[in-house]
C-alpha cells in the first residue's frame, strides 16, 4: 500500500506481512549535531526525507555507551522525566530498579538495541507523559502479581519495531510514534489476558501482530490514523 499525503509533505506506508516501512517528506534542511533527545529537532522536524533515513539507521547502529557524556546525560534526562523532583544518586545505582531495570546499572539492558532504546524511553516520556506515568505505575485494570519490567518491556519494544520495519523506517517521527503505540498496545493486551511474567513474549508477539494489521487498514494514511493511536495521551 502507498499513500502520499500533500501541503508540504508526504507520508507513504508500504507494508508487508512481514515488514513495514514508513516515510515522512519535508522541504528544508537543518544540521543535527547539537540536537537533543526530545526536541523538535532530535525528532527530525525541518529534515529531508533523505537526512531523516540516513539519521534514523544511524540511530539504530549506536551502541549505549556509559563513557560518552551524552549518553550519560540522555539517562539522566530519562530518570528526571519519569521521576520529576527526585534525585538520582548515580549512573549506578539501585534506585534504576524502581523504573524495571533489571539491576543498578541500566547501560546493561541496552545490549539488545542499542542507544535508540533510551531515546524512545525519554521520548515516550517527554510526549506521552500521562500514557508513560500511567504503565511505568502499572495503573489502571487488574494487575498480575509478576508484571513485567517497565523499562525492560520498552527495550523489548524497540527491537520488535527495528524487526517490524526491517530496519528500513524513513521518518523517525513516525518510528517514535509506533513505538509509543507498541508500549500502549502491549499493555492493553497485556491486561485483557490478565496475564503474567512468563506471558511477556506472547504479549509482545500479539502486539506485533495487532499493529501491522493496523497498518495494513485501506484508511490508515498516517500513523496518527491508526486505531491505536487513540490510546495515547
Amino acid at each position: 500500500m502507498s499513500v502520499e499525503r500533500s501541503q508540504g509533505g508526504c507520508l507513504a506506508i508500504r507494508t508487508t506481512l512481514h515488514s513495514s516501512s514508513i516515510s515522512r517528506c519535508s522541504h528544508s534542511s537543518v544540521t543535527t549535531d547539537d540536537a537533543t533527545c526530545g526536541t523538535p529537532l532530535w525528532m527530525g522536524k525541518g529534515l529531508t526525507c533523505e537526512e531523516r533515513l540516513r539519521r534514523l539507521k544511524h540511530r539504530m547502529k549506536v551502541n549505549f555507551d556509559a563513557s560518552r557524556a551524552e549518553h550519560q546525560e540522555a539517562l539522566k534526562a530519562l530518570w528526571s522525566a519519569t521521576f520529576p523532583g527526585q534525585e538520582l544518586h548515580g549512573l549506578v545505582s539501585d534506585q534504576w530498579k524502581e523504573m524495571g531495570w533489571q539491576g543498578k546499572d541500566p547501560s546493561t539492558d541496552f545490549r539488545g538495541a542499542g542507544f535508540i532504546s533510551l531515546e524512545n524511553l525519554l521520548f515516550f516520556a517527554k510526549t506521552f507523559s500521562t500514557s508513560f506515568q500511567r504503565l511505568l505505575n502499572k495503573q489502571g485494570g487488574k494487575r498480575a502479581a509478576w508484571e513485567y519490567p517497565f523499562a525492560v518491556a520498552g527495550v523489548n519494544i524497540t527491537f520488535m519495531i527495528m524487526q517490524m520495519l526491517n530496519l528500513d523506517a524513513k521518518n523517525e517521527w513516525a518510528f517514535d510514534l509506533l513505538y509509543c503505540m507498541a508500549f500502549v498496545v502491549m499493555d492493553k493486551l497485556w491486561l485483557e489476558r490478565n496475564a503474567t511474567y512468563m506471558e511477556f513474549n506472547d504479549v509482545l508477539k500479539s502486539t506485533r501482530s495487532q499493529l501491522e494489521k493496523e497498518l495494513l487498514m485501506d484508511d490508515v494514511l498516517r500513523i496518527e490514523d491508526m486505531p491505536s493511536y487513540s490510546l495515547l495521551c
